[in-house]
């Protein structure tokens, strides 16, 4: 004899496959497996093991779209092959993206956070409180805390919406950053070659001159890397 708890029964595989593409497809941000799993009565477990394997099955389709794992939970997104068509589709006429210090600061607070004002000025060396208001108005940074310092300034940290346009499941997915910065013998041959010749009666002074040289132009290799040139573009 049927019973109410038949209709509520738990869901065979391809039933639960099909449920997380629907819900998946339906959300405007990422589902977390946590939520699947109470809306399907399964194992939190197996809601990870169909999601890898729906998403190993697209790539072997070679869909235009993947199922990924990003800022803790699964979303749809365009395959990588397809960006270009998508970009020119998405971007065509539209120019706010962050500028170049908006992305500096941005790549700070992303590697040091949490961290305060004071110190996000100190490290860049200008004042930061219009660039800070901006990417707090585009949802990529937020407070997340005070410090117990003199003062309890606020600190600052990454969002939900910052992984979500990188890619990325957690912030320890973000590349070393030493991968970024040149090795000593680059940093001393560029400035070797930067530096200005100097007469040999001038050694005395030109020492202490020299430090001054060496530093602006170790920090004018660093600023060199802006990420205006290089980092992502954020659209607003």
């Amino acid at each position: 004899m049927s019973t109410a708890a038949d209709a509520t029964s738990v869901p065979d595989r391809s039933e639960a496959r099909r449920a997380i593409e629907a819900m998946v497809l339906a959300a405007t941000e990422p589902v977390h497996p946590t939520v699947m799993a109470q809306l399907l009565e399964v194992p939190v477990d197996e809601i990870d093991e169909l999601c890898a394997a729906l998403a190993s099955e697209y790539a072997e389709q070679d869909r235009g779209f993947a199922l990924v794992r990003v800022a803790g939970g699964w979303r749809y997104q365009t395959a990588a092959a397809a960006y270009p068509y998508v970009e020119r589709f998405v971007l065509e006429g539209q120019t706010a993206r962050l500028s170049g210090p908006a992305l500096e600061t941005l790549a700070i607070i992303a590697y040091k956070q949490p961290i305060s004002r004071v110190q996000l000025s100190s490290i860049r060396g200008v004042n930061v409180e219009a660039t800070l208001k901006t990417l707090v108005a585009r949802g990529y940074v937020e407070e997340i805390g005070h410090d117990p310092s003199p003062g309890n300034p606020v600190l600052f940290g990454t969002t939900r919406t910052f992984l979500e346009r990188l890619g990325l499941d957690s912030i320890d997915e973000l590349p070393p950053i030493a991968d970024f910065v040149p090795e000593a013998a680059v940093v001393e041959s560029l400035e070797r070659g930067l530096r200005m010749p100097r007469a040999e009666e001038d050694a005395g002074d030109g020492d202490a001159s020299g430090d001054d040289d060496r530093s602006d132009t170790a920090t004018g290799s660093v600023a060199a890397a802006d990420p205006e040139e290089s980092g992502p573009s954020f659209s607003g």
